[in-house]
């Protein structure tokens, strides 16, 4: 009896099937399997402040510097944390729900379709075509109705790269500009904010013709109670981590004398432990406030999506040149989910922002 429940045992253990005696297989992660043949595309983000929120005493002229450094890193494209024209164009056919949204992140370019004659659809095409076809040496007669067209077009940073270009001299009315227009790009030219001062720059210097706008907006929506949402989220920001965030940022650009000055302000918001910081200060306390609304959840969502289409917009981007170095200027708090996302691309790699923030 006993050598019949023997042999019984025996039996039942070896018809176990082998994958309950293995290893689990581990998860598939996509970035794990990078690209072994060819060269890969390159990507450095670079973490910025809004130099809009920054003091009006800033001197624009200090990132000379920083810019230099980004230039000899020699991007292939450059791009930039704005919506497009496109993008825009079909938020504004949705204003139930996209009314504000287009009002804080887009441009009206009525102006611009005044002076051409083009809506936002139609410039984005005879910009194409244009490109398509651009000439190694274009004429600035040539620069100037393109820069045109990318105004009509709603592509703002883009019509800067095109008159950045020009010679100063050629940097007048005609071929399709008109006067409305040149103040329009002389404006931009001044304007305080990263995609003008530093991404526009940084893409003329390098002889491009244009930048990608990535921003994506989409994820927005009205709240149904504006004052209770806002009343939560601010108390969820009222925290250490947010306030040691503002001593540091008052202390990096209360000292900005010299564009070494402005580099060291960059290393530190670039800084692996910013993220974290980032992170500990608005969307982990976010995440975790209390509202039986669950506002917070609803923002990080939003933060997550954007950060997402975002990631995919420059994804996009470097598709149809495989191999290709690009550089993108974001607020800082999106770098380091762009990384981590696009990390995960099988052939991307991220390049830190070190060599360009070096100290001198």
């Amino acid at each position: 009896m006993h050598r019949l429940l023997a042999i019984v045992f025996v039996t039942a253990v070896c018809q176990v099937p082998v994958s309950a005696t293995e290893a689990p297989t581990p998860r598939f992660a996509p970035g794990a399997h990078k690209l072994k043949n060819g060269q890969a595309n390159e990507l450095m983000v670079l973490g910025s402040p809004h130099l809009s929120q920054m003091s009006k005493t800033f001197d624009l002229a200090k990132l000379s510097l920083l810019n230099e450094r980004l230039a000899e890193w020699r991007p292939q494209a450059v791009a930039i944390e704005e919506m497009s024209g496109l993008r825009c164009a079909f938020m504004r056919s949705d204003p139930q729900r996209y009314a504000d949204t287009t009002k804080t992140y887009c441009w009206d370019p009525a102006v611009a379709t005044a002076a051409t004659g083009l809506n936002v659809p139609e410039a984005n095409a005879q910009a194409e075509r244009l490109l398509a076809a651009w000439p190694a040496a274009p004429s600035p007669a040539e620069r100037r109705k393109l820069a045109a067209l990318f105004l009509a077009a709603g592509e703002r940073a883009s019509a800067l790269v095109q008159w950045l270009r020009l010679p100063v001299g050629e940097r007048r009315a005609g071929d399709g500009l008109p006067d409305s227009l040149t103040a329009v790009l002389n404006g931009l030219a001044q304007r305080r904010d990263e995609s003008y001062q530093i991404a526009a720059v940084v893409a003329a210097r390098g002889g491009h013709d244009r930048v990608y706008p990535i921003d994506d907006q989409t994820a927005a929506s009205p709240e149904g109670d504006m004052k209770a949402y806002s009343a939560a989220i601010g108390k969820a920001w009222d925290n250490p981590y947010t306030a040691a965030r503002a001593r540091q940022s008052d202390e990096l650009e209360s000292r900005l004398d010299t564009p070494a000055d402005v580099v060291t302000m960059y290393r530190a918001y670039n800084d692996a432990g910013a993220a974290e910081q980032a992170f500990r200060s608005d969307f982990g306390a976010a995440l975790e406030e209390p509202s039986p609304q669950h506002f917070g959840r609803g923002y990080v969502g939003y933060w997550e999506t954007r950060n997402l289409r975002m990631a995919s917009n420059i994804r996009d981007a470097m598709t149809a040149r495989p191999g290709l170095r690009m550089l993108v200027v974001v607020g800082a708090s999106h770098k380091a989910y762009l990384e981590a996302y696009l990390d995960q691309m099988h052939d991307v790699r991220i390049v830190p922002t070190d060599r360009v923030l070096r100290a001198e």
